[in-house]
């Protein structure tokens, strides 16, 4: 996204007087998703948009020209997909894939061609691209804090074939090892614990409560109730208190990824 519609939306808010706090109140959004909106580094929905131009009574121009993003994402997880930009801290649980902004490129393809009803070649690559474009929440060197408890069959079941799997361990080891990602791994001795039944995201924001997403076959769902995202927080500390330490989890992912004819 280019930043001339972040620099107009900068001098609007300027020229009314506004604070980048004032006018995330008054639009009912975050401050740090105006800051990311003002410096290009995302595309503000339409909604968000409209609230936009009602907050600085700019009639509908921003919503008007909205810079086209193409986003292709599950209807299911697009609420969730903008949320995580937005996020200072995403804690990720696995039971069978690599956590979406972890994916390599060839991991991506081969999760996604997993797809029913089946998709077309351009369909997965727009899936493909939309997938790597959400890891680039990583290209800062700070935020948002990121941890992945991965249940060891993440590790062990081949999506791809064998060097895919080699590549997309070696990614983790790579970002765990520069302290960009904090990865722990749950081992199969560990027997049932309380996150089995599917994939959840923590997330945490810097002016906004905390919240919640699952997601099971073909169904997900972003949870803003305290009382139900404080549960699922609670399961997350249990599965991980049972998981391997950092270091542990390292050198297991290491030993697999040897397993599968990679040894860097």
């Amino acid at each position: 996204m280019g930043t001339n519609y972040g620099d107009w939306l900068r001098e609007q808010r300027e020229a009314a007087g506004l604070t980048q706090q004032q006018l995330a109140e008054a639009a009912v959004m975050t401050r740090t998703h105006i800051a990311h909106i003002e410096a290009g580094r995302r595309v503000p929905s339409r909604e968000d948009a409209r609230r936009l131009d009602n907050a600085l009574g700019t009639g509908n121009v921003l919503s008007s020209f909205l810079p086209q993003e193409e986003v292709a994402v599950a209807d299911y997880f697009e609420a969730a997909r903008l949320l995580e930009q937005q996020a200072v801290m995403i804690r990720e649980f696995a039971l069978s894939f690599v956590p979406g902004i972890l994916q390599t490129k060839r991991y991506a393809r081969a999760v996604l061609s997993t797809s029913f009803p089946p998709v077309s070649e351009e369909e997965r690559d727009r899936l493909v691209v939309t997938r790597l474009e959400r890891a680039k929440v990583l290209d800062d060197p700070v935020t948002p804090v990121v941890w992945a408890l991965l249940d060891e069959a993440v590790l062990r079941r081949v999506v791809g074939g064998r060097d895919v799997m080699a590549e997309q361990i070696a990614h983790l080891v790579r970002l765990a090892e520069r302290s960009r990602v904090r990865v722990h791994v749950v081992p199969y001795g560990v027997g049932a614990y309380q996150l089995l039944q599917g994939l959840v995201t923590l997330m945490s924001f810097e002016d906004q409560p905390p919240l919640a997403y699952s997601e099971g076959v073909q169904v997900g769902k972003v949870h803003d109730s305290p009382s139900v995202v404080t549960r699922l927080e609670g399961a997350y500390d249990l599965a991980l208190s049972d998981a391997l330490s950092l270091k542990e989890s390292v050198a297991m992912m290491q030993a697999i990824a040897k397993e599968y004819g990679r040894c860097d």
